[in-house]
């Protein structure tokens, strides 16, 4: 079913990438980055991932407000990856691969920070992806995820849509998810509308 439903939304999103930049939507993704970038802590020469990086802005915008940043762009999308290495203009700081964010093909305390912007609604295990995010990050490092909100357990439950596998998240229940793989919460910022940012940290050696 998993394997089923995830085959589904790479043919979707491989067939969105060829316009997904110049649709209203992509508009609006480009402003919660802007704000995003508000709330960003990176140390001196960030090594960071960005999980379902799309077309890159994101890491685009990362690598031009932090001159010395390297980083990777994951994604499941093979057509959303062609654009994105096309319009890549920090080569070689920045580079993407094909993968899933539930089996990250990385070593472990590997990265500074992880993003996740608009995507985590669409993973079938999401607690699998926390502990994978856990796993790749540093010692202090942090995992900024962005997107849209429900207020409370009762309103996530009416929102859930199984059929096409998307499911929004209170923020009592990204806490949960954190929790369980070892991330402490540091706090919710809302970007613009329902578009919640969620800042965790792993906790430092000793």
């Amino acid at each position: 079913m998993t394997h089923h439903l995830i085959s589904n939304k790479k043919k979707f999103f491989d067939l969105w990438a060829p316009s997904y930049d110049w649709l209203f939507l992509s508009v609006f993704y480009q402003a919660v980055h802007k704000r995003l970038l508000e709330y960003v802590y990176l140390p001196e020469q960030p090594y960071v991932l960005d999980l379902g990086c799309g077309t890159g802005r994101l890491l685009e915008r990362l690598a031009n407000q932090f001159p010395d940043l390297r980083g990777i762009g994951l994604d499941l999308s093979t057509e959303m990856l062609r654009v994105a290495r096309r319009n890549n203009h920090h080569r070689p700081r920045l580079i993407y691969i094909e993968g899933r964010a539930e089996s990250l093909p990385f070593a472990s305390s590997q990265f500074d920070a992880v993003f996740n912007t608009i995507s985590f609604l669409h993973y079938a295990e999401p607690q699998q992806v926390f502990a994978e995010v856990a796993r790749v990050l540093n010692p202090g490092g942090r995992f900024y995820l962005v997107d849209s909100t429900v207020a409370n357990q009762a309103e996530q439950k009416l929102m859930a849509v199984t059929k096409g596998g998307i499911k929004l998240y209170s923020p009592t229940s990204r806490e949960h998810l954190g929790v369980c793989a070892g991330l402490l919460c540091l706090g919710h910022y809302y970007l613009l509308g329902p578009v919640l940012l969620t800042v965790f940290t792993k906790a430092p050696l000793g």
